[in-house]
C-alpha cells in the first residue's frame, strides 16, 4: 500500500511540473539598452531573430505596426527596415543628446533633446523631419543627465523624468507649463489606461504606481522579488493581463549575474524572466505579443 501512495504521489507530481510547464510565459520581444550594443528582436525560445549593431547609447526603440524598428541613439533618431535599410533620421545639434522616441498618431513621432545648459526640447515630428509641436521645459542638469524616455499622454501633456540625484518625474502641457511633479522617476513615466501613472527610479531601485491624487496604489521596493533585486530599474510595461514588466539595468553592479527583465503579478509574483549574457545590457523593452500592442497600433494606423 505504502508503495502505490508513493507511485501516485509521483504520479500526481509529475502531472502538476507538466501543466506547470505547458503553461508558462513566454514572450516575444524588442530590446536595447545603454551598453547592449544593440538593438534586437529577441523570439519567445530566447534566439536572436533580428539584430542592429547601434554603436551608442541606445535607451528607447518601438517596433511599428509594418514592421519598422525606430530608435534613438544618443545622437539621434533612426527608423528601419526590417532589411535594416534607413527609411529616414535625425541628427540633434552637436552636445545636445537624445534619449527618446515615441511613436504617435498621423505618422509623427516625439523626440526629447536635451542640452548642457540645462534646457531641453520636445518636438512632435513627422518622417519628413518637418515639426509640429515643440515644447521646450528647462530641468536642469547636463544634456546627458536629463530625462530618458519621455511620453505624452492620452490627454495631450508630456511626462518627463530625470536622471540627476533627487530627479523626479514632472508633467507638462503643451506649451511647458509644469503640471504636476511625482513621488520619484529617474527613467520613465507611463500614463496607464485608468488613468494612474506607472513610474521607475533608476538607482533609487523603486518602481511606483499613483493615482489622480498621487496616492500611491501600488509599490515595487528593492527587495520585495526574492533573486530579483531591483538594480537601476529602467524601461516598464504594463500588460493588459495587469502584470508589469520590469527592466533591470545591470550597469552600474560589478556582478551582473541576476535577470535583466523579469514580469510580475500584482502581488509580485514572478511569471518570466530574461537572464540571457548574450543580450548584454537591456535598459528598454517593448513585449511584442500579438494581443500586448493592439491599443497602440490601432492608433498608429
Amino acid at each position: 500500500m505504502a508503495a502505490l501512495v508513493a507511485m501516485l504521489a509521483a504520479m500526481s507530481q509529475g502531472l502538476a511540473q507538466e501543466a506547470k510547464s505547458a503553461g508558462k510565459v513566454a514572450h516575444r520581444f524588442l530590446k536595447c539598452g545603454c551598453g547592449g550594443q544593440s538593438v534586437a528582436i529577441v523570439g519567445k525560445d530566447g534566439a536572436i531573430e533580428w539584430e542592429y549593431k547601434t554603436g551608442d547609447e541606445c535607451s528607447d526603440a518601438w517596433m511599428l505596426p509594418g514592421g519598422n524598428i525606430i530608435y534613438s541613439f544618443k545622437k539621434g533618431v533612426r527608423e528601419l527596415k526590417p532589411d535594416k535599410s534607413t527609411v529616414w533620421e535625425y541628427l540633434a545639434p552637436i552636445g545636445a543628446e537624445v534619449h527618446s522616441c515615441q511613436p504617435l498618431p498621423e505618422g509623427r513621432f516625439l523626440l526629447g533633446e536635451s542640452y548642457n545648459d540645462g534646457s531641453s526640447q520636445l518636438y512632435e515630428m513627422d518622417r519628413e523631419k518637418k515639426i509640429h509641436q515643440t515644447i521646450k521645459i528647462q530641468g536642469g542638469g547636463n544634456a546627458h543627465n536629463q530625462f530618458r524616455q519621455v511620453r505624452k499622454t492620452p490627454q495631450g501633456t508630456y511626462l518627463v523624468t530625470y536622471q540627476r540625484g533627487g530627479g523626479k518625474a514632472c508633467e507638462y502641457d503643451v506649451n511647458g507649463k509644469l503640471l504636476r511633479t511625482f513621488p520619484l522617476g529617474r527613467y520613465v513615466a507611463v500614463r496607464l489606461p485608468n488613468g494612474n501613472t506607472l513610474i521607475t527610479g533608476g538607482d533609487e531601485h523603486r518602481i511606483i504606481e499613483v493615482d489622480a491624487a498621487d496616492k500611491i496604489v501600488w509599490e515595487l521596493k528593492a527587495e520585495d522579488v526574492p533573486g530579483n533585486k531591483l538594480a537601476f530599474n529602467a524601461g516598464i510595461q504594463r500588460l493588459p493581463n495587469g502584470n508589469t514588466v520590469v527592466v533591470n539595468w545591470l550597469g552600474h553592479l560589478k556582478e551582473r549575474n541576476q535577470p535583466q527583465v523579469f514580469e510580475i503579478t500584482r502581488d509580485k509574483k514572478v511569471v518570466w524572466e530574461v537572464n540571457d549574457k548574450k543580450l548584454n545590457l537591456i535598459s528598454s523593452i517593448q513585449i511584442l505579443d500579438e494581443d500586448v500592442n493592439q491599443d497602440i497600433y490601432r492608433l498608429l494606423r
